[in-house]
């Protein structure tokens, strides 16, 4: 198999292809490999391993992204800061050999189960690359980038079975159904790649569930979130199903932004470590936030408000939402905590909030178009109440949480040499 004949499988496994992704796939054209390297990753992390939420694949990807940056930056001459390492490089070495080789490496360490397949794909990789001096320089600088991700993240909390907070009084969380499951709460502890501490973005506490806050809330919820609502339009249960595809659409997002803003594979290595860290450092922020309010899923205050003290408040024992609610607390939303942190993070790379950008869910089978970074984070708020998941307090603070996590991020690491 070609290299160019890989690009095109890799990318077909994003169905249907967006124009901007075709381009990447066309014949006349040069693949950029950080992107055909982070549809390797989602291969390996979600259509394989099964990473589902994606605040769980988010480490994955956060690691390829950065050893792929640390890779790339040091042979275009350390124009960046670099994230963890500069590896020793002239600019002649080959940039798709380095990342290649920081990609598969990262993923070999991460995923022995998957060592044939990786290591047949990489093979495939590099044949497509002219033996040399610069295809062995490209291969030591990618192998050096991630040995010093694997080591970083070596004993960094991830997939301790530590369960979530639950309690029995209103408002506090408990397991929801079908599947009553207790797992993940390893995420709100794990070592983050670019914030100082998971707790330094703590939000201000979800309503008292007797409020006007939080009636305000649960009658929204609870009309708009059904799974037979009557109310909720065709274009929010369109957005509802889009925004939860479980392979979650920020990956798509990331590589339209790439391929229609025409970023160099330097500017695409800065970009997409700059969206893994800030996605995942989101995430494990807002886990934290999850487990410290441990604060009850509309599934559950629903079907038991005539126990929460709330006469405003009217129970439905049968009441079921539009998707699966996830397994964990509700406040804050993981969904708008990673969008908003990445979303800050584009506007400060483009410098500026007015981008058009849209993405594929296999889930919904359609796609959503945004025209500004504002847009997508105003959506998803709504998307996760019409999706019946969220109170909209959890949302709206959920977003603030993610803009502090992306402006820290942003303004602290990638940065220009000075």
């Amino acid at each position: 198999m070609t290299r160019r004949m890989a690009v095109f499988a890799a990318l077909a496994l994003t169905a249907p292809l967006t124009p901007a992704l075709s381009a990447v796939a066309d014949a006349n054209a040069s693949p950029n490999a950080v992107v055909v390297w982070d549809i390797n990753a989602q291969t390996a992390i979600w259509d394989i391993a099964q990473q589902a939420p994606p605040q769980v694949a988010g480490r994955g990807f956060a690691m390829v992204s950065g050893a792929v940056y640390d890779a790339v930056n040091a042979i275009a001459g350390t124009p960046y800061e670099p994230y963890l390492v500069a590896p020793r490089a002239n600019g002649r070495e080959s940039t798709d050999a380095a990342v290649g080789t920081a990609a598969y490496r990262v993923l070999d360490a991460i995923f022995p189960a998957q060592q044939e397949r990786l290591r047949t794909q990489y093979h495939e990789w590099l044949a497509g690359i002219p033996d040399g001096p610069a295809k062995r320089g490209g291969v030591r600088v990618g192998a050096r980038a991630a040995a010093a991700m694997i080591t970083a993240r070596q004993d960094d909390g991830a997939f301790d079975p530590r369960p979530w907070t639950v309690g029995t009084e209103p408002g506090q969380y408990r397991p929801t159904p079908p599947g009553f499951e207790n797992t993940g709460a390893w995420v709100g502890f794990l070592k983050p790649f670019a914030i100082p501490d998971a707790t330094m973005f703590r939000t201000p506490r979800p309503p008292a569930v007797t409020s006007h806050a939080y009636t305000r809330d649960f009658n929204e919820v609870k009309r708009l979130g059904s799974a037979t609502s009557t109310v909720r339009t065709a274009d929010q249960t369109d957005a509802a199903l889009w925004w939860h595809d479980r392979r979650s659409v920020s990956w798509g997002m990331k590589r339209d932004l790439a391929v229609t803003q025409r970023l160099s594979v330097l500017e695409t290595a800065r970009f997409y470590a700059l969206a893994d860290f800030t996605g995942t450092d989101g995430a494990i922020a807002c886990a934290n936030d999850k487990e410290f309010w441990h604060f009850w899923r509309p599934i559950t205050a629903i079907r038991s408000a005539d126990t929460d003290g709330n006469p405003a408040t009217t129970a439905d024992p049968e009441w079921t939402p539009l998707v699966v609610t996830p397994p964990n607390p509700d406040y804050p939303s993981g969904h708008t905590c990673r969008t908003a942190a990445q979303m800050t993070a584009y506007r400060h790379f483009f410098g500026r909030d007015s981008v058009s950008f849209s993405a594929f869910s296999v889930d919904s089978g359609t796609t959503r178009h945004f025209d500004s970074f504002s847009q997508a984070t105003a959506e998803v708020v709504g998307a996760r109440i019409w999706a019946g998941i969220h109170f909209r307090s959890a949302d709206v603070d959920g977003t603030t949480l993610g803009t502090a996590v992306g402006n820290h991020i942003t303004k602290r690491y990638f940065q220009p040499r000075r």
